[in-house]
C-alpha cells in the first residue's frame, strides 16, 4: 500500500466533508456576493451612462461572463486534478477566488477611470468564473471518495450545501450594509463585503492545507492507472452522461441565481419592496435550503441518487407558479414564502444528491474531469445569464408570466434529463450504488473494461 493511500484513509470523513464544506461556502460566497451586487449598486457605479434597464442588463450579462469562464476553469482543474490530485487543485482555487474578490472590492468605477471601470470588473469575473469553475469538482470528490460506505450521498451533500450557505452569508454582508443612507452605500458601503473575501480565504486556506489527498486517487495513482489526457478520456467514455448531467443540473442552478439575484432586483423595482426585505427573502430561502440539503443527501442513500434527484427537479417543475404567485403578491411575507417554496424547498432534494450522483456516474480515472464539465456546461446554458433573460422578457411582455414560462421550460429539461441518467430507481438502484461502491474501494476500478456479466460503473 502507498503512502498516498495509507494517509489519505487516516482523515476522518467528517473532517472532509467540513473542510469541503467550508471551502465551497467560502468561494460561493464571492461568487454570490458579485450577484447581489450586479443586482442593487454595479449598474449606477460601472454603467451610469445606460437607461436603468440597460444599466441592470449590462450588469447582469457581466454576472453571466463568469460563468462562460467556468468550463475552462473545470477543464483545466479537472485535467490537473486527475493527473495531479484533488487537493492541490482546491487550494489553488481558493486563493485564486480570494484574490478576484478582494480586487472587485478595490476597483475604480465608471466615475473615476471610465470605460476601463466595467473591462476590469469583466476581467475580474472571468478568473473568478475560471477559478469556481474548477472549485466544485475538486470539492465535491474529496468529500464523496472520502465518505464511508453507505454514506456517499450524505457526505456528498456537505460541498453542495456549501452554495445555500454562500447565499445567506453574502446576503447577510449585504444586509448589515442595506440601512447605510444611498450616498455612503454607493461610495464605499458595497465594497464591504468584497473585501471581507480576504478574511474568510485564509480561515479556507488553513482548513483545506490540513486534509489530506483523496484515497480513490491514491489508489489510481499507486495502480498507475492515471490517464494522460482526461478530458478527452471522459468524452470518450461517457459522453452521454456529460450532456445529461447539464441538462439535470439545468432546473437547480437556474432556480438559485433567479432567487439569488433576479428576484431582488425583481422585488425592488417590481414588487415595490424595500431593498433589505427581498434580501430577507432570499436569506430565508437559503437558510431553508442549507438545513434540507443535507437530510436529503442522507436520504438518497437509502432511496437511490437518482430516485431523490428526480423527486427535486420534479418539485422545482410544480413550485414555480406558486412562487411567482407568492411573489407577486406585493407583501413580505408572500415574497418571502415564494422564495422559499421556489428556492429554499424545491431545490434541496436535487442539490443534496448532486454532488454523489454527478461523481459516482464516472470512472475515477476521469472523475474530477468528467463532473466538472458536465456541471460547467450546465452554467453556461443555464444560471449564466438567466437573471438577464428573465428580465428581457419582463421587459418585453410586461408580465412575470413569460418569467415564469422561461422556468417551466427549463425545469422540464431537468425532469427528462434525469430521467434519462443510467441506472435504475428506488432502493433497488440505492444497492446496485453500494456494490459499485464496494468494487472501487476494493481497488476493482481500472482502465480496463468490466466483464460483460458486470454492471459498469456508470450503472448508477
Amino acid at each position: 500500500m502507498s503512502s498516498a493511500k495509507t494517509t489519505a484513509k487516516h482523515t476522518s470523513p467528517v473532517k472532509v466533508a467540513l473542510a469541503s464544506f467550508i471551502g465551497t461556502s467560502i468561494e460561493y460566497y464571492d461568487f454570490f456576493i458579485y450577484g447581489t451586487a450586479a443586482a442593487l449598486v454595479f449598474p449606477q457605479l460601472f454603467f451610469p451612462q445606460a437607461t436603468p434597464l440597460g444599466g441592470t442588463l449590462l450588469a447582469f450579462a457581466t454576472l453571466g461572463v463568469g460563468f462562460l469562464a467556468r468550463p475552462l476553469g473545470g477543464i483545466l482543474f479537472g485535467h490537473f486534478g486527475d493527473r495531479v490530485g484533488r487537493k492541490r487543485m482546491l487550494v489553488m482555487s481558493l486563493v485564486g477566488m480570494g484574490l478576484a474578490t478582494l480586487g472587485m472590492g478595490l476597483l475604480p468605477t465608471y466615475a473615476q477611470i471610465g470605460v476601463m471601470a466595467p473591462i476590469l470588473l469583466t476581467v475580474l469575473r472571468l478568473f473568478q468564473g475560471v477559478m469556481v469553475g474548477g472549485e466544485w469538482g475538486g470539492a465535491v470528490l474529496m468529500a464523496v471518495e472520502h465518505a464511508p460506505m453507505g454514506k456517499k450521498g450524505f457526505f456528498g451533500s456537505f460541498p453542495q450545501t456549501g452554495a445555500p450557505v454562500g447565499v445567506a452569508l453574502a446576503t447577510v454582508s449585504f444586509l448589515a450594509i442595506s440601512n447605510l443612507p444611498d450616498e455612503q452605500f454607493l461610495s464605499w458601503g458595497w465594497r464591504l463585503p468584497f473585501m471581507a473575501s480576504a478574511l474568510l480565504v485564509v480561515v479556507g486556506l488553513i482548513i483545506r492545507l490540513s486534509i489530506a489527498e483523496s484515497p480513490a486517487f491514491a489508489a489510481a495513482r499507486s495502480k498507475q492507472s492515471l490517464v494522460k489526457v482526461p478530458l478527452v478520456e471522459a468524452f470518450k467514455r461517457h459522453p452521454k452522461e456529460i450532456f445529461l448531467i447539464a441538462g439535470t443540473y439545468l432546473s437547480q442552478g437556474v432556480i438559485a441565481y433567479i432567487a439569488m439575484s433576479y428576484l431582488v432586483n425583481y422585488g425592488s423595482n417590481i414588487v415595490g419592496l424595500e431593498r433589505d426585505q427581498t434580501l430577507f427573502g432570499v436569506l430565508v430561502g437559503a437558510g431553508v435550503a442549507a438545513v434540507l440539503t443535507p437530510l436529503f443527501g442522507a436520504v438518497s442513500d437509502t432511496w437511490g441518487r437518482k430516485t431523490v434527484y428526480f423527486l427535486g427537479a420534479l418539485l422545482i417543475l410544480l413550485t414555480v407558479v406558486p412562487g411567482f404567485m407568492l411573489i407577486n403578491s406585493g407583501t413580505v411575507p408572500g415574497f418571502v414564502a415564494g422564495v422559499v417554496i421556489m428556492y429554499g424547498i424545491s431545490t434541496a432534494p436535487a442539490s443534496g444528491t448532486t454532488g454523489s450522483l454527478f461523481s459516482m456516474v464516472f470512472s475515477r480515472e476521469v472523475r474530477y474531469t468528467g463532473a466538472s464539465v458536465g456541471y460547467t456546461i450546465s452554467q453556461i446554458a443555464g444560471p449564466a445569464f438567466a437573471p438577464m433573460i428573465a428580465t428581457s422578457l419582463y421587459a418585453a411582455f410586461g408580465t412575470s408570466d413569460a418569467v415564469v414560462v422561461y422556468l417551466l421550460v427549463v425545469a422540464a429539461i431537468s425532469v427528462v434529463s434525469v430521467s434519462l441518467l443510467p441506472g435504475g430507481w428506488g432502493k433497488a438502484e440505492a444497492r446496485h450504488n453500494q456494490e459499485v461502491t464496494d468494487r472501487e474501494s476494493d481497488g476493482e476500478w481500472s482502465n480496463a473494461p468490466k466483464p460483460a456479466s458486470e454492471p459498469a460503473p456508470t450503472q448508477l
